[in-house]
């Protein structure tokens, strides 16, 4: 370990790949099942396997949702999309082979905008290509042996290629976020790295800053969580700063990351690395994107994060903090742009679904697809508030739990039901009010005599006498008005 000064003297540089699995049915180039969770080999097939004789078929899907992030992100679309087998040998790739993209990527270009605490920073784009994923090598269920899975053999990629823009590892956190919650919204990946349907390889090396050469980088293979892409870039980049102050020399070596001890170790050296042999795919033709197709898969593109939150905060009006958990989840936020639809009262709502709303989702473990209620019972509810027929206890205490058990029905007829619309006809109130006061008369006197803390209590016996349906705003000014004749 060195004094903090001497890691200050560095810069790390860091480019991430991010192999991004395709929410499709079927395989990028046959028609097993793409499914995840199924019995182990169960989604495989000649093709699959790479027999003698098969021919591989595109999937059409792969296309669109490559042109769909591409869009997303600002790339240039490529015309001619042609094909690359990249080989070598590993247990679980029954081809011995993966059809990929070399020469012409998908999309060129584009950038992701990421949020730091002095305003924003891009980080660009280099390419997003297709290819298809490798099966699955399994270690830890055999103390003997290395187990195969080739359900995910064929399964199909978008490998996004960052730009060396990324200079920290919290950066890296934050771009993964963003590239995670962006293919969410667009519906082409789940996005769960814990299930391998998103993973990342990060490229690592440090300079002196001042510097504008790069140092030698390495490769920390297959990282399966935000959070341990933070952690194995924080210690490589330390590493290697340890390496270089020791007087040594970084090799360019592929790394693997222990989840367990937080280290990085050597997988392989320079010397080990593959040479993949690219060369074109000769069962496949190139696949030709027209301007018209690239329109015509931005019809269906939907309002992205950045522009909710552009909206939400330059139109509505809110914070910063509240557009970014109100966009956090594509249909959250689809709910809530429902209901401003439906209500005026943006800043009330946002409230709604960020306080009452998300509790009940996280105590019950529910996603908003699941919610009983629709954003018109919200709405309804909202202007019941504000047009005083009940205040914002009733309405989160009673009126609430009581949709969810009555859904049916609206939040008018549930209050009106159970007696829980607000008092605000001032003779009634007046009525309730001289009964409290008649209660306490030596209370009134202290309260005339300077002790204003007392009007909790006469507001408390005419919420008392009321039945709790005295509207408190009205309530609060006739007493006083009464107090201070």
């Amino acid at each position: 370990m060195l004094a903090k000064e001497i890691y200050d003297k560095y810069e790390m540089v860091v480019g991430l790949e991010i192999h991004a699995q395709l929410q499709t049915k079927s395989k990028a180039y046959s028609a097993d099942s793409a499914e995840f969770g199924a019995l182990p080999n169960t989604h495989i097939s000649p093709i699959t396997l790479g027999h003698p004789g098969t021919l591989p078929k595109f999937n059409e899907n792969t296309l669109q949702y490559g042109v769909r992030l591409g869009l997303a992100v600002g790339s240039d679309i490529t015309y001619e999309n042609q094909f690359a087998r990249k080989n070598y040998f590993y247990a679980d790739l029954p081809k011995g082979y993966q059809i990929t993209q070399d020469k012409t990527p998908l999309c060129i270009g584009g950038k992701i905008t990421i949020k730091k605490e002095n305003g924003t920073k891009d980080i660009g784009i280099t390419r997003i290509h297709m290819e298809e994923d490798s099966g699955k090598s399994i270690h830890d269920l055999d103390p003997f042996h290395t187990l195969i899975d080739l359900n995910r053999a064929g399964v199909p990629l978008l490998e996004i290629v960052s730009e060396p823009d990324i200079r920290s590892a919290q950066e890296a956190y934050d771009y993964l976020t963003e590239v995670r919650q962006l293919v969410r919204y667009l519906e082409i990946c789940d996005g769960n790295m814990e299930e391998g349907s998103m993973r990342c390889d990060a490229n690592v090396s440090v300079r002196l800053k001042g510097t504008e050469k790069f140092g030698e980088r390495t490769e920390t293979k297959n990282l399966n969580s935000i959070r341990n892409v933070f952690r194995a870039i924080e210690f490589e980049a330390k590493r290697q700063i340890e390496v270089l102050e020791a007087g040594g020399e970084i090799k360019m070596e592929t790394m693997g990351f222990d989840a367990v001890t937080g280290e990085t170790r050597t997988l392989r050296s320079k010397e080990m690395a593959h040479d993949y042999r690219y060369f074109p795919e000769p069962d496949l033709q190139a696949v030709f994107v027209g301007e018209n197709y690239v329109a015509s898969v931005k019809e269906t593109l939907p309002a992205l994060p950045n522009e909710l939150i552009e909206k939400y905060t330059k139109e509505l009006h809110l914070s910063d903090y509240d557009a970014e958990v109100l966009t956090e989840d594509k249909h959250f936020a689809l709910y809530y742009e429902e209901l401003i639809q439906l209500t005026k009262s943006y800043k009330t709502a946002a409230n709604w679904m960020m306080g009452t709303i998300k509790s009940y989702l996280n105590e019950y473990a529910l996603e908003i697809k699941d919610f009983p209620l629709t954003p018109k019972h919200i709405a309804e509810l909202i202007e019941l508030i504000e047009s005083g027929d009940i205040n914002n206890s009733i309405a989160t205490q009673k009126v609430f739990p009581a949709l969810i058990e009555q859904p049916e029905l609206s939040a008018k007829e549930i209050a009106t039901k159970n007696n829980w619309i607000q008092e605000s006809d001032t003779g009634a109130l007046e009525g309730f009010i001289d009964l409290a006061l008649s209660k306490f008369p030596d209370k009134v006197k202290a309260y005339q005599e300077g002790n204003k803390n007392l009007l909790g209590l006469f507001m408390g016996e005419v919420m008392k006498a009321s039945k709790g349906q005295a509207d408190p705003k009205v309530t609060s000014n006739l007493l006083r008005q009464k107090l201070e004749k």
